[in-house]
């Protein structure tokens, strides 16, 4: 049912003058790491994770956005850059992938590395050292926000993102009561995830 007299608001805010302390290693050049997630798969989380990395790139923001689906990525086509192939890199003897860019935003995913036409069928560890890799092997420069497109459910993928991402603070959103309800149950992930 659409009620069409209904007013919404929203009100995002966020504060991107601070840096996190020098000390972290985990996307150290990022203020902001914004994790879209759902417990089930073809709710919107890639259209959302692309959508807002895109309004906030043209806010003037510097803006990053890492397709963590490792075995479905979407992002290179929602982006039209899925005939993209990645350029590296190399710094102080170590090579690094430079993010494709489009639209203001820096884009990684597995789906720059591997062939469409081929399923991704690899373990838990591979797809996590995939993640990690695009996380740790970029050169993603300084940065305002980190938007990461993540798989559906709770898989190994998030575990790794909960362990790379340390004790860093986090917040829940969501629309639904159930969906609350869904990411309360899922609370004893580690720290990061949620």
């Amino acid at each position: 049912m659409v009620d069409e007299e209904a007013e919404v608001n929203i009100n995002m805010t966020a504060s991107v003058t601070t840096k996190r302390p020098s000390t972290q290693e985990f996307l150290p050049g990022v203020r902001n790491i914004i994790a879209v997630a759902s417990g089930k798969g073809g709710v919107g989380k890639s259209t959302v994770a692309a959508n807002l990395a895109v309004a906030m790139a043209q806010t003037g923001a510097k803006v990053g956005l890492i397709d963590a689906d490792i075995f479905g990525p979407s992002q290179p086509i929602m982006f039209g850059v899925e005939n993209e192939r990645l350029f590296i890199n190399e710094r102080n003897g170590r090579q690094y992938m430079i993010p494709v860019e489009k639209y203001g935003v820096k884009l990684l995913s597995i789906g720059f590395l591997a062939d469409p036409s081929q399923a991704i069928v690899w373990r838990g560890p591979m797809a996590s050292k995939a993640l990690q890799q695009l996380f740790n092997d970029a050169d993603w420069g300084e940065l305002d926000y980190m938007f990461i497109d993540l798989p559906p459910g709770t898989s190994d993928i998030h575990l790794t993102l909960g362990n790379c991402s340390g004790n860093r603070s986090s917040d829940c959103f969501t629309p639904q009561l159930v969906a609350l309800a869904d990411a309360k149950r899922d609370s004893d992930v580690p720290d990061g995830i949620h």
